[in-house]
C-alpha cells in the first residue's frame, strides 16, 4: 500500500507555521482591544460655577490694569499711556521727549529698548549745497538788478496794505533777511530738519500716482463752500513765490527743542498779517490715512461725500509749514501763544492752505497754530 497523505488542514496549518512572521502570529493571537469608556459630560451647573460674569474684565486688561508710567508714575489717562512691546513698561504720550502727538498703531518700543538714533546731523552751510537742495532759480548778475526792483515792490505793497490795514486785513509779503549769510543760515536749518525727518523740498501740492489726483481738489465741493482768495491777496502770495524760487525765503529758523521736537522760530520781526508760508505735501482722500501715525496731517478739502474728503500729507514732500507746532488750546497760556492761523482759500478753483501771522511777532518768538480748525477733533492738551 502506498504512503498514507496527510489531511488538508494539517499541510495548511504546517506551511503556515512556517512561513508566516512571529509579528503576523503575535498580532492574530493578541487579545481584542477594550471598548471605549462613556464620555462623561458636565452638568449644567458645574458650567455655570466655572464660567466668568458677563462684566467682568477680559484677562489682557487684568494683565494690564497695574501699569504706570515710567516718568510721572501716575496710571492715570491710560488712553495715552503707551506699553512698551520690549519691556512692557508704560510711558505717557506727553512724558516721552518729544512729545509723542498720538498713540501709534503699530509697534512701538521706549527710549530704552529702541533701537539708539542717530544725532541730528546740521546741513552743510554751503551756497551750492543749498541752492541744489530747494532748487533755487537763480541767475547771474542780472538777478541782482530784478532783486533790487523786487524789494522796492515788496515795500511799496508794505506800506500800501498798512494804510487799508484795519479796514481789509489784507495779506502782507513777508521781507526777506538782507543779509545773505544769515538767509543761509535759515535755509540750512530748514535743510537740516527736512533731511533728519528724510523729507524732499517742494513749496507746491504734488498729486502722486496712487493717491489723490489734481481733478479732485475741486474748492466747489467744499461743504457750506470755500472762501475765494482776493485778487491782490493772490498777487501778494505770487510775489512771495516769485521770492521763494530766488532764494529769498521767509525770516524763519528751525530750531530743535529737546521737548517738542524741531520748532520754527522768527529770526526777525514779523507784522501781523504776513504771509507765512504755504502748506504744502502729498495730497491724498483722508480715507487713505484713517491709520496714518503722522502727526502733521492737514484738512484740504471737506466735502459731503467723505470719501472725497483730502488731506495734505507732508511726510515726505513739504517745506517749512511741517514744523511749525501746535498750541495747547485747551488751557488760556496756550491760547495766548497762538500767532499763526490757518486759512483755506479757493485760489483759481482749487484748495490752498495759507499760514499767515495773526498778530506781530518778535524776533526768537516761537511760531504756533491751532491745529483743529474747524473740525475740534485733534487732542492737543498734552502740548506745550
Amino acid at each position: 500500500m502506498g504512503r498514507r497523505a496527510l489531511p488538508p488542514s494539517s499541510s495548511s496549518s504546517s506551511s503556515s507555521t512556517t512561513t508566516t512572521s512571529p509579528e503576523l502570529r503575535r498580532k492574530r493571537t493578541a487579545a481584542p482591544p477594550p471598548p471605549p469608556s462613556p464620555r462623561r459630560y458636565r452638568s449644567i451647573s458645574d458650567v455655570m460655577r466655572r464660567s466668568l460674569p458677563v462684566d467682568a474684565a477680559p484677562p489682557v486688561a487684568r494683565a494690564y490694569e497695574s501699569t504706570r508710567c515710567d516718568v510721572c508714575g501716575s496710571g492715570e489717562r491710560d488712553e495715552e499711556l503707551l506699553l512698551c512691546d520690549g519691556c512692557d513698561r508704560g510711558r505717557h504720550t506727553f512724558c516721552l521727549r518729544p512729545i509723542a502727538a498720538r498713540v501709534p498703531t503699530g509697534p512701538w518700543f521706549c527710549p530704552p529698548c529702541a533701537p539708539r538714533s542717530k544725532p541730528v546731523k546740521r546741513f552743510p552751510m554751503t551756497q551750492t549745497k543749498i541752492v541744489d537742495f530747494f532748487r533755487i532759480q537763480k541767475g547771474a548778475e542780472d538777478a541782482e538788478a530784478e532783486k533790487c526792483g523786487l524789494f522796492q515792490d515788496v515795500k511799496k505793497r508794505r506800506k500800501r496794505s498798512l494804510v487799508m490795514h484795519k479796514k481789509r486785513r489784507r495779506i502782507l509779503p513777508y521781507v526777506p533777511t538782507e543779509d545773505k549769510v544769515q538767509r543761509l543760515k535759515q535755509m540750512a536749518s530748514l535743510a537740516t530738519a527736512m533731511t533728519s525727518s528724510k523729507m524732499k523740498f517742494s513749496n507746491e501740492l504734488t498729486y502722486m500716482p496712487g493717491m489723490a489726483g489734481r481733478s479732485c481738489n475741486q474748492a466747489t465741493l467744499e461743504e457750506g463752500g470755500m472762501q475765494i482768495l482776493p485778487k491782490e491777496d493772490k498777487e501778494t502770495i505770487e510775489l512771495c513765490r516769485t521770492m521763494q524760487k530766488r532764494g529769498e525765503c521767509p525770516p524763519l529758523l528751525v530750531v530743535f527743542d529737546s521737548r517738542e521736537g524741531f520748532t520754527v522760530q522768527a529770526d526777525a520781526d514779523i507784522k501781523d498779517m504776513t504771509f507765512i508760508a504755504e502748506y504744502t505735501g502729498d495730497v491724498d482722500f483722508l480715507e487713505n490715512r484713517a491709520n496714518d501715525d503722522g502727526d502733521s496731517i492737514m484738512t484740504l478739502l471737506l466735502t459731503e461725500d467723505p470719501s472725497k474728503r483730502l488731506v495734505i500729507c507732508p511726510d515726505k514732500r513739504g517745506n517749512i509749514s511741517r514744523f511749525i507746532n501746535g498750541i495747547n488750546n485747551h488751557t488760556l497760556d496756550g491760547k495766548k501763544k497762538k500767532n499763526i492761523k490757518c486759512v483755506r482759500y479757493d485760489i483759481d478753483g482749487e484748495s490752498h492752505v495759507l499760514l499767515v501771522a495773526c498778530r506781530d511777532i518778535a524776533c526768537g518768538e516761537k511760531l504756533y497754530y491751532d491745529y483743529n480748525g474747524y473740525e475740534h477733533e485733534y487732542p492737543t492738551h498734552h502740548f506745550v
